[in-house]
Parts: structure tokens; sequence; C-alpha cells
């Protein structure tokens, strides 16, 4: 009933979870930041428009190896060093979905993030 999820096109786990998990019908995806799958760099250490293409990219990564699109996001959590950085996040993480179908979502600021990172999102799934 519980699957684990991993692909080499997202970034390797920095700590003891997976990347993400099935169970049943609902998966659940760590929180993602903008490392670069290949290199397990920033994409960026100062831009958040850039992190967030990145987080987004690391985000497609998993749901194609799931089988799934982003019509399937039904729940995301997304934080933020800033939450100045609040409309830059807005306009690049609106580019993923079709036709202004949003999932619920909260958006919090922090104060830190893995590896000093912009801007995480997690994602809840269903199939």
């Amino acid at each position: 009933m519980r699957e684990t999820i991993f692909t080499k096109n997202a970034p390797a786990p920095i700590g003891p979870y997976s990347q993400a998990v099935r169970f049943g019908n609902t998966y659940y995806f760590s929180g993602q930041i903008a490392l670069d799958p290949q290199t397990g760099a920033f994409v960026s250490e100062t831009d958040v428009k850039l992190q967030t293409q990145q987080v987004m990219k690391n985000i497609q990564a998993l749901l194609t190896e799931s089988g799934l699109s982003f019509d399937n996001v039904v729940k995301t959590s997304i934080f933020l060093k800033s939450m100045n950085d609040f409309p830059l996040v807005n306009e690049e993480y609106a580019k993923y979905f079709k036709d202004g179908i949003y999932p619920a979502r909260e958006t919090v600021e922090v104060s830190r993030l893995p590896k000093d990172a912009l801007v995480e999102i997690s994602v809840i799934c269903a199939k």
C-alpha cells in the first residue's frame, strides 16, 4: 500500500526522508528547494524567481516519475525566507496550473530554510 518514489531528475534527499511517498491514491512530495539535480548546487543563491522555477521543475520531475501532472496537485505548502518575495513566487507558481485551477495552499514566511534556500514548496497529489 505504501510506495517510496525516487527519481534522479529531482535532487536527492539531504536527510533521512523520501523524495515522495504514495499511500493508496494519495502522493506526498517532500519540500523541494532550488537544487539542480545534476550538480546538487543552487541554480541561484539570490534570485527567488530562478529558485522558484527550479523548485517547480523538481516537482514536475517527481510528478512525471509518479505518472501524474500538475492537474493532480490538490494541496501545496510554500515556505519563503521573505514574504516580500510573495509576488514573484506567485507569478512563477501560477504558470504550472491550467485555466486558473489552483490547489489549496498556504504560504508562510520562515526564519530559515534548508541550505539557506529562498523558497521551498511541498505538494500533496491525488490520483
